[in-house]
């Protein structure tokens, strides 16, 4: 006698992926702005589309795109300014929803989570039934929708994802993951960029069914255990567990558009000094120091750019501020420029002792902490140096790799074209 086989999968993984997610929020604490096509910009001043609706979407309008060319396609087009702190309180508790459906969750970034379910079935039943419940409890927490891939994998679970967009629940058995990956385009994966799609192509991977005819040494040959991850993705076996713990940060930085072509250097050193501090801020709020800094203006032409090491380890604004105006004064010939960008290259925990060589360094870490403490309080940049008060009035940008906790949790500047 033939038995039904079994509704449970050796392992199910769910990602969860909110709708349009900065636009939603605004369409929902907006309700005449509900099915109307709606862009985010940077404040009122911002020319730059981060994110917008299906609706604008439908209409040819996508991230990056300039807001004049947007109103020329679609005349009316809602403007709205970001609201980073808003984002990231909804993001927070669509999290912090998921964990009670399992506590194997991996935050992707500010509107993706993976979920490993592998282990709720005999609590919850089948993953198709888990997958609805994640799409009922995400709406319960934040009265946004968001798409649902399943699968048997990261890779095959994210891909699945976007495929019914918004709103939708799409399930690929891990049985099934192979054949359906198969005819898709390598370049279609997440993780695979231009890069690694022109180096498989050279050897004639172009669709993930062509992968199985590549040896797997080759690309670990190449690229490492990345390279044999790749293989894997592609075949619809991705092997990379869900993290639940976010690891240590490799750089912190910081960057910010200045106006169009700006060539003041009182200007720029605002700017840079902007970014010092709020480098220097991060690193005391996560209790780390730096040592090597890589600061850069962005011209037409490219990046004005240098690295620079300071005598110790620092998490000192004014120290940092230092270095951009040796860059200002010693590589940049005065071309116009479009953005700063700070960047600790290699943050580490802080040892709170003075090294023996850099004694003679100014010790500001008391008045530090007392801005610190101030602006926690009060706000970012309640207490500042003078120059600041001239800081441009461009608000906070959310940064896509925005975590509810650890190094992440600081909502950031950007660039949306770059970024996004």
């Amino acid at each position: 006698m033939r038995q039904n086989p079994s509704p449970f999968w050796p392992r199910a993984i769910i990602l969860v992926d909110m709708n349009a997610f900065f636009a939603s929020i605004e369409q929902l604490d907006h309700p005449e702005w509900r099915a109307r096509p709606v862009a985010i910009t940077n404040g009122l001043t911002g020319t730059c589309i981060i994110t917008c609706s299906y609706e604008a979407r439908a209409r040819g309008i996508y991230t990056g795109m300039r807001l004049r060319r947007a109103r020329e396609l679609c005349p009316e087009l809602i403007q709205c300014p970001a609201h980073p702190e808003r984002y990231a309180e909804v993001s927070t508790r669509i999290m912090d929803s998921l964990l009670d459906i399992t506590p194997d969750v991996e935050v992707f970034s500010v509107d993706e989570a993976f979920l490993d379910v592998t282990h709720c079935q005999k609590l919850l039943g089948p993953p198709e039934g888990i997958a609805r419940l994640v799409k009922h409890t995400v709406f319960a927490a934040s009265g946004v929708q968001c798409s649902v891939g399943l699968s048997g994998d990261k890779t095959t679970a994210k891909f699945a994802a976007k495929l019914d967009k918004p709103d939708g629940l799409t399930v690929i058995h891990p049985a099934a993951a192979r054949a359906r990956l198969a005819d898709v385009p390598v370049t279609e994966l997440c993780g695979i960029n231009r890069g690694i799609g022109d180096f498989l192509a050279a050897r004639g991977v172009f669709i993930c069914g062509d992968m199985a005819r590549l040896p797997i040494g080759e690309l670990a040959r190449r690229f490492g255990n990345p390279g044999r991850r790749i293989w894997y993705m592609c075949q619809g076996a991705d092997p990379e567990p869900v993290r639940m713990h976010v690891p240590p940060p490799k750089s912190i930085g910081h960057g910010k558009v200045v106006p169009p072509d700006t060539r003041d250097p009182h200007t720029l050193l605002i700017y840079l000094l902007h970014m010092s501090e709020k480098v220097g801020a991060r690193l005391r709020r996560h209790d780390m120091q730096a040592q090597q800094f890589s600061i850069g203006l962005l011209s037409r032409a490219g990046w004005v750019s240098d690295r620079f090491k300071s005598v110790a380890p620092t998490d000192d604004g004014q120290v940092i501020y230092q270095m951009g105006k040796q860059l200002l004064r010693h590589t940049w010939a005065g071309e116009g420029i479009h953005q700063v960008q700070i960047t600790a290259l290699d943050p580490r925990p802080a040892n709170n002792q003075i090294p023996l060589f850099a004694a003679g360094l100014p010790d500001h870490s008391a008045g530090n902490q007392v801005m610190d403490a101030i602006n926690r309080r009060y706000g970012e940049f309640a207490l500042a140096p003078a120059r600041l008060l001239h800081r441009s009035d461009m608000p906070n940008v959310i940064a896509p790799a925005w975590k509810p906790f650890g190094h992440r949790e600081t909502i950031l500047y950007r660039d949306p074209v770059r970024d996004e």
